[in-house]
């Protein structure tokens, strides 16, 4: 087994076919189809389907453990690489909507002037959507709300967040500089799905006041339901960096008593050792949120 056929057998999951593979690869379908080949006699298996050009249940767990493998030789040379005092190679980041849209500006800022070799991919995404990418390998770190149930993933508190009624200025509560959870008893709001950690918190501090929230629809996603908030399709409950700064002269934050505060954290897999260009991330990352939590009214350091 060789880092070719694993490469070849990584590019025709990528891209569906062995004349696809060729191309990606700047090599012709003959020596693909011969790296598989020999890939699949080593390990006794049939990888590829190839009448219907798809992965067999054994091809899909032999990728994702050559992800994982591909991803460790870049981190050796990235680890390398830093030895000489150089950051080189990519580091690939997975952030929830609200977050990022404050936090992405700031640390591609800062990494680009201390680190210029080192590159970001950056992707967005509710928790649930991070969660799997991160176990898989294909995520370096993401930052994602707590709790993480997966066990395979190791998280940090990086900051809480006040959770907020969002409302329109004629609305009936937006006068209103606190409220109860009985205040929302009878409002039907923009609230995350069932099933997912926010919802969760939020039905439990409801049923400890005696209060069940009333769902207009249900949104997987929290700069989704805050951008339909401000088309005016309903109030929902956000966190504090939802709102950007140029609307908070239309619209209403109204401060919810007993709800508990969004905690966001910064995870990555428990097992792996993070590359030079992901332990530099992390760095300026937590550097950031510390110097920048004071401009963000609401928002809650749990950094050490």
């Amino acid at each position: 087994m060789d880092i070719r056929q694993l490469s070849a057998l990584l590019a025709v999951a990528d891209h569906g076919s062995f004349s696809a593979a060729a191309d990606s690869l700047h090599t012709v379908q003959s020596n693909i189809s011969a790296h598989v080949a020999r890939l699949e006699k080593e390990l006794g298996a049939i990888l590829v389907n190839r009448a219907a050009g798809k992965l067999t249940p054994e091809g899909e767990a032999a990728v994702r453990r050559a992800r994982r493998i591909q991803f460790e030789l870049e981190a050796l040379r990235t680890d390398v690489a830093a030895l000489r005092n150089e950051v080189i190679g990519e580091v690939r980041i997975g952030l929830i909507g609200t977050t990022a849209r404050w936090l992405v500006p700031q640390i591609l800022k800062l990494m680009y002037e201390r680190y210029p070799q080192a590159r970001m991919r950056v992707s967005e995404g509710t928790t649930s959507v991070l969660e799997p990418q991160l176990s898989s390998g294909a995520l370096d770190l993401a930052i994602v709300l707590l709790p993480m149930p997966a066990p395979d993933i190791v998280s940090e508190p990086l900051f809480e967040e006040d959770m907020l009624l969002v409302v329109a200025q004629d609305h009936e509560l937006a006068d209103r500089e606190h409220i109860s959870l009985h205040d929302l008893a009878s409002i039907p709001l923009l609230l995350p799905p069932a099933g997912t950690a926010q919802r969760a918190e939020l039905d439990g501090a409801a049923a400890r006041a005696g209060v069940t929230l009333q769902a207009r629809a249900e949104i997987d996603g929290v700069r989704l339901t805050a951008s339909l908030v401000f088309d005016g399709h309903g109030p929902s409950i956000l966190p504090a960096t939802a709102l950007p700064g140029y609307l908070k002269e239309t619209w209403r934050l109204v401060t919810i008593d007993g709800l508990p505060r969004r905690r966001v954290a910064l995870a990555h897999q428990r097992r792996s050792f993070p590359s030079a260009p992901a332990r530099a991330l992390r760095s300026v990352l937590e550097e950031v949120v510390r110097t920048t939590a004071e401009m963000h009214p609401g928002l809650h350091i749990l950094l050490s």
